[in-house]
């Protein structure tokens, strides 16, 4: 492996796209979670229902910080690792991921800073509606980098000039069918994630009897909810995108003539080692799906039971609940991609193609030094998130000072 810099650079990117995509996965799933749980502590005036806030947000925050620094980190290697996509897709690729990066990076920033700080600081609605913009560009952002994905799976929308890609039908661009399809897929997968690190989390607290106010115990209720009602919808949506498989997308000017495509296709074959690791993706979505859809069955025959918190084999149970949905969702993206192999855009640049040439030795060192850096913030990452959830409320990276008096002073306040 350490010979073809190609492999090595196809592994690397992998391995940093799946773990980037577990902050995101994190990142889509509480945000709905954190903002719905504000507002209904702001309606009902509730204390304990803004503790919890504080405490779920404080998870968020680190997770959103690690995931900023590791999508850093991703289109760096991006960028030296593909020139070859670069520099015939460069417009065509780039033009959703740079919208992704101001969205991401100035506008859900700066307004994540502003909830932030603003705690005690702002009106309570100016303070909900900083963390509503920032719930609403995270799937903006998600939706971008679906639109740069789909164009490498369905090509449309540009017509190639010059050996260049040139937009020349930016809705065509943005309602790709590859990119709506895995877009909703990903919106419901990612709910069904944050419902599952609630109950986890939950279930640890609730199992060492540490919820005085009973902030565990609700957050339980909901976060089975979320489990129960996103695991039909995660199943539909991803067994949608299967209606793809196996079509031709559109022309948009094709690179090469449909004997070339015939040929570079029968070469790559169904037996190489990226197909085979691609159906291994998919059994492992299948059978982290078929083992979800039996715990929810099980949490909600418990639930009706009266056993749903107190049930210490549940507990135990749901505490290994993020395990399925993070495991489903890196074997359906290995599945996604190889099965567009050997080609990078289809039909237009195959994958040796938009390879930077570089020496095996060059190779190697990018793929270590890459490999190294996600794998420490990946570490660093679910150590500070294990250990936040573990302490508590009291004492999140965002729990509430005291104040003078007896009382913890919060936004719910009227203006």
């Amino acid at each position: 492996m350490f010979e073809d810099p190609l492999l090595l650079a196809r592994v690397q990117f992998a391995l940093t796209a799946a773990t980037h995509y577990m902050f995101v996965a994190f990142t889509l799933g509480m945000a709905p979670y954190v903002l719905f749980g504000q507002l209904r502590a702001l309606l009902r005036v509730d204390s304990t229902g803004m503790r919890a806030v504080r405490f779920w947000g404080g998870l968020y925050l680190v997770n959103y910080a690690m995931g900023i620094l590791s999508g850093l980190v991703m289109e760096l290697q991006l960028t030296l690792n593909w020139s070859g996509l670069h520099d015939m897709f460069g417009y065509a690729f780039g033009a959703p991921l740079a919208i992704e990066t101001m969205a991401a990076f100035f506008v859900e920033s700066t307004f994540l800073g502003l909830w932030i700080f603003g705690w005690d600081r702002m009106g309570r609605w100016a303070h909900w509606s900083c963390f509503l913009v920032v719930t609403l560009t995270a799937y903006l952002s998600a939706y971008w980098v679906m639109v740069s994905n789909g164009l490498l799976k369905w090509p449309a929308g540009f017509s190639v000039r010059d050996g260049a890609a040139v937009l020349d039908d930016p809705a065509a661009l943005m309602a790709n069918p590859s990119a709506t399809l895995a877009f909703a897929h990903i919106c419901v997968s990612a709910l069904l994630m944050g419902g599952a690190v609630v109950m986890a989390v939950s279930a640890y607290h609730l199992r060492r009897r540490r919820d005085p106010d009973g902030l565990f115990a609700r957050a339980l209720r909901t976060g089975t909810v979320l489990v129960l009602v996103g695991l039909v919808p995660t199943v539909v949506t991803g067994g949608t995108q299967f209606v793809m498989y196996g079509q031709e997308p559109p022309t948009s000017g094709q690179s090469y003539t449909p004997a070339e495509i015939e040929g570079i296709e029968s070469a790559y074959g169904d037996t190489s080692t990226a197909h085979l690791i691609g159906i291994s993706g998919d059994l492992l979505m299948m059978l982290s799906w078929a083992v979800m859809a039996l715990l929810g069955l099980v949490t909600a025959l418990v639930w009706m039971a009266g056993g749903l918190g107190r049930w210490r084999w549940h507990l135990r149970v749901a505490a290994v609940m993020p395990l399925f949905p993070y495991a489903a969702s890196v074997g359906g993206w290995v599945f996604r991609e190889t099965e567009r192999q050997p080609w990078t855009v289809r039909h237009h640049l195959t994958t040796a193609d938009a390879l930077t040439e570089m020496s095996p030795l060059a190779a190697g060192a990018s793929f270590t030094l890459f490999t190294a850096a996600f794998a420490v913030l990946g570490i660093t990452t679910a150590w500070l998130l294990v250990r936040f959830a573990r302490l508590g409320p009291d004492a999140g990276p965002l729990r509430a000072p005291e104040a003078d008096g007896d009382e913890r002073r919060d936004p719910v306040t009227p203006l």
